[in-house]
């Protein structure tokens, strides 16, 4: 229902509100109240996001990360930088064939994530 999308979004603008008081009243680097904010926050957008979705199929291009599935990226252990070939380095004509069918966007107006 759209009551239920427009409560969702004012509960969102309420969160960043609050988000942002907590942060400039903050007592020190490690403080609770940001802390709570902050999850009351991704927890409002997340569901004004989740409402959007299943009444209108519209998503929101914004991405909240949640904190248990990030992974960290920690490389190539026995990767060494030294080993790589000099020729390695400077082929990348494969790559840019790929990338000759696609137009160059000249003007941001004119960009569009949804096509």
């Amino acid at each position: 229902m759209e009551s239920d999308v427009r409560e969702a979004l004012r509960h969102l603008t309420t969160a960043f509100e609050n988000h942002l008081e907590a942060v400039i009243l903050r007592r020190g680097p490690v403080d609770a109240a940001v802390d709570d904010a902050y999850e009351a926050l991704a927890e409002a957008f997340e569901r004004y996001e989740d409402l959007l979705d299943s009444e209108y199929a519209e998503d929101l291009p914004l991405v909240v990360e949640d904190e248990d599935e990030v992974v960290e990226d920690v490389g190539d252990a026995d990767f060494d930088e030294d080993e790589i070939e000099e020729d390695e380095l400077d082929d990348d004509s494969d790559i840019l064939d790929e990338d000759a069918d696609e137009p160059e966007i000249e003007d941001l107006d004119e960009f569009d994530l949804r096509d």
